[in-house]
């Protein structure tokens, strides 16, 4: 007789819902890590406080989706390589999908997710930047001593009329271009700008506002800007060269 040796693990369950992993088929999706998304959102708490900052201005009388679970099913969604809104058409009865955003029902339909996203403008951006901003903050059991931003951009292609697009001559494409600033390997700024446009457009702005919120926390803490020459523009250089010139706080920007 061949012995079953098979691993199997469970996740914490849904109501009176089991979650088990093992590789005994049955009901069977693709989509599995979904489930190790949850875990990390839980652990986290990421969509807990985009849903407690987030307004929603809807009639709670008259919802069948919370925005909580909207946020969950789109921000797992765009992990896992479902930009387009028409996947959860199809994708909302999966029933792993939808023990991810705990619940036992079928999940929004695109057109849930488009308003969810519609609704949503700068104000809102700014919001979910301020998010990220403390997580970032929070994941430091200590003062750090150095941190290094770097900034960056990269295509972002787009494959129809969407507002903003433009062809980009180096990527060859149509294409938005969002800038990115990162601290390791932690995203603090995702902005999403059209192609057509210096790629160091408003990363001065950006940096200012990371520098000042960064030290209204850390006072001492050293700064350095790591970017490519790209990026090398007078506005930039003589900020920070003039903030590096102060006593204190003091500042180190690297040229690129």
């Amino acid at each position: 007789m061949e012995e079953d040796n098979q691993l199997g693990f469970e996740f914490p369950g849904l109501g009176r819902r089991k979650i088990e992993a093992n590789f005994a088929g049955g009901q069977v999706s693709s989509d599995g890590g979904v489930m190790l998304l949850r875990q990390v959102d839980r652990w986290l708490g990421f969509t807990k406080q985009l849903d407690r900052i987030l307004p929603d201005r809807r009639n709670p009388l008259l919802i069948q989706h919370s925005q909580e679970s909207l946020l969950r099913q789109r921000i797992y969604g765009l992990a896992l390589g479902y930009e387009d809104l028409n996947d959860h058409d199809s994708l909302r009865h999966d029933l792993l999908w939808q023990t991810a955003t705990d619940r036992t029902e079928e999940l929004g339909s695109c057109s849930t997710l488009s308003r969810l996203e519609n609704r949503a403008g700068r104000k809102e951006a700014g919001l979910i930047h301020q998010v990220l901003f403390e997580q970032f903050v929070e994941s430091f059991s200590a003062p750090p001593k150095e941190l290094i931003l770097d900034f960056d951009c990269t295509d972002d292609p787009v494959h129809g009329l969407q507002v903003g697009r433009a062809f980009h001559g180096y990527y060859y494409d149509y294409c938005f271009l969002p800038l990115y600033v990162f601290c390791g390997e932690q995203l603090l700024v995702s902005y999403l700008r059209p192609s057509n446009i210096d790629p160091a457009k408003h990363a001065w702005a950006i940096l200012a506002q990371l520098v000042s919120a960064l030290r209204e926390r850390w006072p001492e803490v050293k700064i350095m800007l790591r970017a490519d020459s790209g990026f090398c523009r007078w506005k930039m250089l003589r900020w920070c060269e003039s903030i590096t010139s102060l006593a204190s706080p003091r500042m180190s920007g690297s040229r690129p």
